[in-house]
């Protein structure tokens, strides 16, 4: 049992070629690399008050001003380059988290549904927290008792899942390590298996990207470096380098930036032409194809108050909060739009782009975008507005892939911005791996 609970530490799990969707489990476990050959884990609950203890964060809303202030005063165990910090091995930072919803079913309430299976959404929580817990181990800081650093999450850059059962009734093991390292941001490698039997099967694996902040997260701070220990952690890392360069490239050539390809025009000139009324022959009459929506009737909307209960150990909105709302809305958007209880497949491509302040509104809409077969590409779009003006900014786009049980409508853009949300949900479903059969038993759900 023990080998298979570490089978998590493994830097040979298939994240050396990434792909997305329902993906398989390892098929040689033999070949396993292990960081560490004994960890001892801690308890998820214990996770965000580590976190608390690291940065010296008040537990009460009434004393974070304080706690703040002095934060100020760790600007002098900040380093002047990066040169001027140890470096650190993939080891340094590995951690593992237990959730024992097994063992101690008094935990389960918080991760339940209606339909007993678990909530997908306080799972994107705890893995915004680990993540960030996983930084603060890699740049460790042995002579100060708080560390001088901020370290918030930057990107979720992709999470996949496994072809497993998530049962609220069974233990689950995280686990994670930083695997790249830059100036100021590191790419964190996350799984999560559930026990079954004696063993621990993998539900899914995740890659964020973090960034260091001052102590008073106003500007960039130097991270230790990452020194490589072998070949596999030497492939890790280059899949890292990989990673940055994919996002930059994926970046430059965004619909904001550029016009769509040949092949993205005619697809939706196609379309365009399949909803002309061959009664008129007329370009401003349209009539939808059989087992089609119009795209605009694909939204979902909410809005949230930010309560100083979801802030984060900076007195900001909790990202895995954000993460949640966003996931469960789009949940309900794929369930409303598909006629059937969906399946989460994939997120990526998460962008924070603003803190959220304790205080905002909070306004997500949820947009079926893409659909394929089975498959609904859903995008979140979150902004905020303060309780004193109206002006709304945007802080977050989630993307979403999910399975539903039976075939779905086709989604069909009407306007030419709709076109352009038409072809990123393309793309963003094009990075998946070809599609797989839906078991009738795999639960993952809000």
């Amino acid at each position: 049992m023990r080998r298979a609970a570490l089978r998590l530490c493994t830097l040979s799990k298939g994240l050396l070629a990434p792909s997305r969707g329902l993906t398989q489990e390892p098929q040689n476990p033999e070949n396993v690399f292990h960081i560490r050959e004994a960890c001892s884990p801690i308890h998820v609950n214990h996770v965000r008050d580590k976190l608390r203890e690291i940065v010296g964060a008040s537990t009460n809303w009434r004393d974070h001003v304080k706690a703040m202030e002095e934060r100020k005063l760790l600007h002098s165990f900040l380093a002047k380059s990066q040169k001027g910090l140890p470096p650190r091995t993939m080891k340094d930072s590995y951690i593992e988290v237990f959730l024992p919803l097994g063992s101690q079913p008094e935990l389960r309430e918080k991760y339940l549904t209606v339909q007993n299976t678990v909530r997908f959404g306080r799972i994107l929580e705890d893995l915004d927290s680990l993540g960030v817990l996983i930084c603060y181990m890699h740049n460790k800081i042995h002579s100060a008792k708080m560390s001088p650093l901020s370290i918030v999450t930057a990107l979720v850059d992709k999470i996949d899942m496994c072809k497993k059962n998530l049962s609220p009734e069974q233990d689950i093991k995280f686990s994670g390590h930083v695997s790249w390292v830059g100036k100021t941001s590191m790419e964190v490698k996350m799984d999560m298996f559930q026990l079954h039997g004696n063993d621990f099967s993998p539900v899914l694996d995740a890659t964020f990207v973090m960034v260091a902040r001052d102590s008073e997260n106003k500007g960039p701070a130097f991270v230790n470096p990452l020194i490589l220990e072998s070949p596999e952690e030497e492939e890790l890392f280059q899949q890292g380098e990989l990673n940055k360069g994919r996002r930059v490239a994926f970046s430059s050539t965004s619909l904001l930036k550029m016009a769509p390809t040949a092949e993205e025009r005619t697809t939706i000139h196609e379309m365009f032409l399949n909803t002309l009324d061959p009664k008129t022959i007329s370009f401003r009459s349209r009539v939808l194809p059989a087992n089609a929506v119009w795209m605009e009737n694909s939204k979902l909307k909410s809005l949230d108050i930010c309560h100083p209960q979801e802030r984060n150990i900076f007195n900001r909105i909790f990202g895995g909060f954000l993460m949640r709302k966003a996931y469960e809305l789009g949940w309900a958007t794929a369930c409303n739009f598909g006629g059937s209880r969906p399946f989460i497949v994939a997120v990526d491509d998460i962008m924070f782009q603003k803190p959220v302040e304790v205080g905002s509104l909070l306004f997500l809409s949820a947009q079926v975008c893409f659909t394929q077969g089975n498959y609904i590409q859903v995008r979140v779009h979150s902004e905020v507005a303060s309780l004193q003006d109206k002006e709304h900014m945007t802080t977050n786009v989630f993307h979403f892939t999910f399975m539903s049980e039976k075939e779905v409508p086709l989604v069909f853009p009407r306007t030419y911005g709709e076109s352009m949300l038409y072809l990123d949900g393309q793309r963003h479903f094009k990075s998946m791996s070809a599609p797989v059969t839906l078991k009738r038993h795999y639960v993952v759900e809000p």
